[in-house]
C-alpha cells in the first residue's frame, strides 16, 4: 500500500522536531507500506468494483491487519487509551498507542463511515487537548481507493473541507497527522476483501 498524501493538521511546539516523533512517523509509514492484499502477497491489489451497491465492492476492516501487527511488533500497544484527567469524556480505545517517557502517540485506521472519521479526529484532538497525547495519526483512503470500498467509507475528499477548522483547535504541544492511502494495483484476478457486519452497517 502506498501513501499519496500527508496532512499535518496540527504541528505545535518542539515535539514535531523530536527524535521520538521522527521514529514514530517512520514506524507508521513502514506499517502502512506493509499492508497488502491478498495478505502475504507483498503488494496491495484490489478488486476494481464499486462498493455503492449492497454486496458489491470491498470491505475495509481486514485491510488494517498487517499495519496493526507491524506496529504491535514495533512496541505499540493495541486497543488502548492514554490516561485522561478525571471528569473528561472517555472516548473509545485507539487502534494503537505508543508509550513514550515524554507522553503518548495514538494511531487510528478509519474503517467506518464519514461520521466515524469525524469521531476519530475528535477523539485524537480531545486526548491531545487534555494532555493524554503528544501525537496522533489517522489513516484514511484516497478518493481513488474509496471507489472500490464500502459506500460512504470515511475518506480524504469529505474530510478536506474541515482541515482548516481542526487546525484552529488550541493545542499547546503536539502533532496531528492524516495519512492518505491508496492501492498499488487493481486486478479482476484477486478476491474481494470480505465485508462484515457489526449489526449497524456493512463494513
Amino acid at each position: 500500500m502506498k501513501i499519496v498524501e500527508t496532512h499535518d493538521i496540527l504541528s505545535v511546539g518542539m515535539f514535531s522536531k523530536s527524535e521520538e516523533w521522527h521514529i514514530a512517523s517512520k514506524q507508521v509509514k513502514e506499517a502502512i507500506q506493509s499492508v497488502d492484499w491478498p495478505h502475504g502477497s507483498g503488494t496491495f491489489t484490489i478488486y476494481p468494483q464499486s462498493g455503492k451497491k449492497r454486496g458489491e465492492g470491498n470491505g475495509v476492516v481486514p485491510i488494517k491487519k498487517p499495519c496493526i501487527e507491524y506496529l504491535e511488533n514495533s512496541g505499540w500497544l493495541t486497543e488502548k487509551l492514554p490516561p485522561l484527567k478525571k471528569g473528561v469524556i472517555v472516548p473509545g480505545d485507539l487502534d494503537a498507542l505508543l508509550v513514550l517517557k515524554i507522553g503518548y502517540i495514538g494511531f487510528e485506521w478509519e474503517t467506518g463511515n464519514i461520521s466515524s472519521s469525524h469521531r476519530a479526529i475528535n477523539k485524537l484532538l480531545l486526548t491531545m487537548q487534555d494532555g493524554g497525547l503528544l501525537g496522533g495519526f489517522l489513516v484514511v483512503p484516497s478518493d481513488n481507493l474509496k471507489t472500490f470500498l464500502t459506500d460512504r467509507i470515511g475518506n480524504i475528499g469529505e474530510l478536506r473541507p474541515y482541515l482548516s477548522l481542526w487546525s484552529s483547535v488550541p493545542i499547546k504541544e503536539g502533532v496531528l497527522r492524516i495519512e492518505v492511502v491508496e492501492h498499488d494495483a487493481t486486478s479482476l484476478n484477486v478476491k474481494k476483501i470480505p465485508k462484515g457486519t457489526d449489526g449497524r452497517a456493512l463494513q
